[in-house]
Parts: structure tokens; C-alpha cells; sequence
């Protein structure tokens, strides 16, 4: 055997020490409470056959794509879900990717260029962040979902990066003509001083999620578009957690919020509420074009066999028949139906009433002895209208203490720990899903209100 080397081994004992070592889980048959299933479309025997049928309908009988798309793996599948991808999504274009992380690595890696910026908030996910690295462009974080914090890192990040340091700054800035501003490209400068031009070459590219993984919560889309319409930037979305779950048919926040036209690029994934595996990228003909000629992630690895490519699109048909039929009656009511879900888990946070001597016995858990959790849960539950709901309950040992008891309970609930997010901001993450009844909805929270207060 091989020597393992030495700085490896001492990074998996620090992760022991700290009791932050991470395996992979075994599968169970707990009621899910965790999974990115938001739909139930994995389990959807419909979406099953029908990929089949695609397949037997084109003729298809073949395993794997045998190469990469710009090669022999661009099978005829591809070319029809991403016409569909670009109808569904009102967009001009959409390239398949063989996973999230491949899309944004891909996108972040070759689009933003050396000396342009590219402002993202701090929670954004991490493929997203590594994507960045790749590229050369210079990076700078804002805070969560704070549009006026980005605009203070805006001002002081283009000021320093025109003029360097704070002396020759103020120099500079006392010696600036005011016939060289450009009023399309202007940061205001303090009061009494000269504007501060942009340089003529930068791309400033502003990236944040509509529904964010680890808090659930969202921006103010529409705040942030205009920003970036008003200075000429370029708004990229990652839409890997609304996808099915916003809008009318389960279109994403964006085309909820009628965005689409704004966005320079939206990241969508089929590995969550779409039950599948893979992601696309949405946006004009001309960066589909880009993409194709300089996304590594793309062009050097082997394409999606055509069973995953007639999955995702069986399953985006099955979207569509959630909207109504001929006779206007729906054929479907999936995305309503978690939408439903998600209003009465808020609900159970507001009602103080669902506890008391009246509840529900739960396991050896009397009715008796449960706990509102209206009074426990709700100022430590981040706000959220989407199916991510995540309570703070700092420090790893006290949130997998609770996590494990209610998984005794017989619910999945999974804690997340940190460094996964920041030490003291330690959470348990529940996943609603259209599969999950009310009951079941009142019940984990009831018992999660019960060890909160015991923890």
C-alpha cells in the first residue's frame, strides 16, 4: 500500500478532533425532511416512463454519450431539451452542463476577464467561489442580501482599483478633470470632490442566488436588476433552489418576478426540484456561443448519456402539465401543492395554539408535554417563503444532539455545521417537499420546539 501523505492525514485528524468529520450516510426510510427533492420528481413513475419512451420514440439505444459534446456526444436529445429549456424560461439560449458545479465553474471560470470585477454576496455557494478563482478577474464579497452594502464595496473597490493607494488617491482625485467623466460610468465621489470615472475596459458582473441553500431566504431581485440596468452591469442568478418552486409552473423567482429580460445569465439545475441530475445555463444566443468555445467544463469532459438528457426532459414536460389544461382545469397541482406546504409551516411558526394538552402524543412524546412552537421557533427560524427552512441553533454539538434526536423520532432533519457556515451560525436545515403531509409538518416541529428548549 502506498504511503498516505502526512498533511492529509493531519487534516482528517483535526477534522476528528473537532468532531467535524464528515462520511457518506447510508440511505433510510426516515420521513425526509432533508433532501433537495422538493417535488417528489425522483420517485415520479410518469417521468420514469416517459424518459423511456423519448428514448424508444428517437430510436435510441445507447448507454453513454461516448464523448464530449464538442465531439461525438452532442446527441440530437441535447438540441431538443434546450430549445424546450429556452421556451420554458422566456430566454434566447440554453447550454447543458453535466452538473451545477460544472455550469458555474464553467461560467465564472471563462466569462469575467482579466481587469474586470466581479462583485458576489458572501453567502454564494461554492461552486459558484470556485468558479471565481479560476478566472482572473478581481472578486469582492458583499453582505448578504444588502444591496447598499454593495454599493459601498462598488465605490471603494473601483476607487482603489484607478488609484491605487489612499495618498495617491486623494491626489488624483483633487486632479481629475471633470471633462473626462463619463455620466454612464460614474461613481459619486464624497461631497466637494470629483467623480471618479470607471475604467473604459471593465466588466462588472454582480452574482447573487434567488433562493439561498443554506438560509433559504432571497434577495430583492428587483432592486438589484435595477441597479444593475442603472450602471450598465451584468446580473448573473443562480436559480438552483427555486427551479419548481416559484412561479406559475415552477419557473424560478425570476420569471416570477418577470426578470428574465434583465438577468445577463441565470444557472438552472435538474438535480433538485426537477429530480434529476445536470443544469443549464439561460441567456442570449451569443453567450451560448462563448460558453461553447471557452467553458473547459464543457468542452473537456464527456457529455450526459441520452437516458439522463430524456429525464430532464420528461420532466420539465411534467412542469408544463401543471398548468391547465384545454378545458381549464389543472392537470396537475405539484407546484401548487408545496406551495401550500410551505404556507403552513409558516403558519404553524405563527400559531401558538398547535401545542398544549391538545396535541398530538408523538412516539413516547405526550401531547401534553409538547411545546408551542410559535414561542421557541420562530425568532430563531430565518425568514423564508421557499421550501429551505433553517434554524439557528449555534454550536456543532447542540444542533447534531437535537438533529439526532428528532431522527430518532423518525423525520430526517440534517444540522448543518460549521465551517460549512460560520462558527455561532449552526443550523438545522428542514426541506419541505409535496410529499410531506401537514401532520407531519406540525409534528417536527413540535418536537424540534422540545429539544430546542431541552438542549
Amino acid at each position: 500500500m502506498v504511503e498516505f501523505p502526512k498533511k492529509l492525514k493531519e487534516k482528517l485528524l483535526a477534522r476528528t478532533g473537532d468532531k467535524t468529520l464528515r462520511s457518506l450516510p447510508e440511505r433510510n426510510t426516515l420521513v425526509d425532511f432533508s433532501s433537495n427533492d422538493y417535488l417528489g420528481l425522483s420517485r415520479n413513475g410518469e417521468i420514469f416512463e416517459r424518459a423511456s419512451q423519448i428514448l424508444s420514440e428517437k430510436h435510441i439505444v445507447q448507454n453513454g454519450s461516448t464523448g464530449s459534446r464538442l465531439l461525438s456526444g452532442n446527441h440530437p436529445l441535447y438540441t431538443e431539451l434546450e430549445e424546450k429549456l429556452a421556451e420554458f424560461h422566456q430566454t434566447e439560449s440554453a447550454l447543458v452542463f453535466n452538473s451545477g458545479y460544472d455550469a458555474n465553474i464553467g461560467f465564472f471560470g471563462a466569462v469575467p476577464q482579466r481587469g474586470d470585477i466581479v462583485f458576489y454576496d458572501e453567502y454564494i455557494h461554492a461552486s459558484i467561489r470556485d468558479g471565481i478563482k479560476m478566472g482572473n478577474a478581481k472578486s469582492y464579497k458583499f453582505k448578504h442580501n444588502d444591496l447598499g452594502d454593495l454599493k459601498k464595496r462598488e465605490q471603494a473597490e473601483r476607487r482603489r482599483s484607478l488609484f491605487g493607494t489612499k495618498e495617491k488617491r486623494g491626489q488624483a482625485e483633487r486632479k481629475l478633470p471633470k471633462t473626462e467623466l463619463r455620466p454612464s460610468r460614474l461613481i459619486p465621489g464624497k461631497a466637494g470632490e470629483a467623480e471618479v470615472p470607471l475604467p473604459n475596459t471593465a466588466e462588472v458582473y454582480v452574482v447573487t442566488e434567488s433562493v439561498f441553500s443554506m438560509d433559504g431566504d432571497s434577495p430583492d431581485l428587483k432592486a438589484f436588476a435595477e441597479f444593475c440596468q442603472e450602471n450598465k452591469y451584468h446580473l448573473v442568478v443562480d436559480e438552483a433552489h427555486a427551479i419548481g418552486v416559484f412561479g406559475k409552473c415552477g419557473e424560478g423567482l425570476v420569471q416570477e418576478l418577470g426578470l428574465q429580460h434583465t438577468i445577463f445569465a441565470r444557472i438552472v439545475t435538474f438535480g433538485k426540484a426537477m429530480g434529476c441530475h445536470g443544469a443549464a445555463i439561460l441567456g442570449s444566443i451569443i453567450l451560448k456561443n462563448y460558453l461553447v468555445n471557452f467553458a473547459r467544463s464543457l468542452i473537456y469532459t464527456t457529455g450526459l448519456p441520452p437516458h439522463s438528457v430524456a429525464t430532464i426532459t420528461a420532466s420539465y414536460e411534467y412542469l408544463l402539465m401543471s398548468d391547465n389544461a384545454a378545458d381549464g382545469t389543472p392537470r396537475h397541482r405539484i407546484v401548487r401543492d408545496l406551495s401550500e406546504k410551505i404556507k403552513h409551516f409558516n403558519f404553524e411558526l405563527e400559531t401558538p395554539a398547535l401545542s398544549t394538552s391538545n396535541a398530538p402524543s408523538i412516539g413516547n412524546v405526550k401531547g401534553g408535554d409538547l411545546t408551542s412552537p410559535a414561542g421557541v421557533l420562530k425568532p430563531i427560524f430565518i425568514p423564508s417563503t421557499s421550501a429551505i427552512h433553517c434554524c439557528i441553533i449555534p454550536g456543532n454539538e447542540r444542533v447534531k444532539k437535537i438533529a439526532e434526536k428528532i431522527r430518532e423520532k423518525g423525520f430526517d432533519v440534517r444540522p448543518i455545521l460549521s465551517p460549512t457556515v460560520p462558527k455561532g451560525q449552526e443550523r438545522l436545515r428542514i426541506c419541505l417537499h409535496t410529499f410531506n403531509t401537514e401532520k407531519e409538518i406540525s409534528e417536527v416541529l413540535q418536537l424540534l420546539a422540545i429539544f430546542t428548549k431541552e438542549a
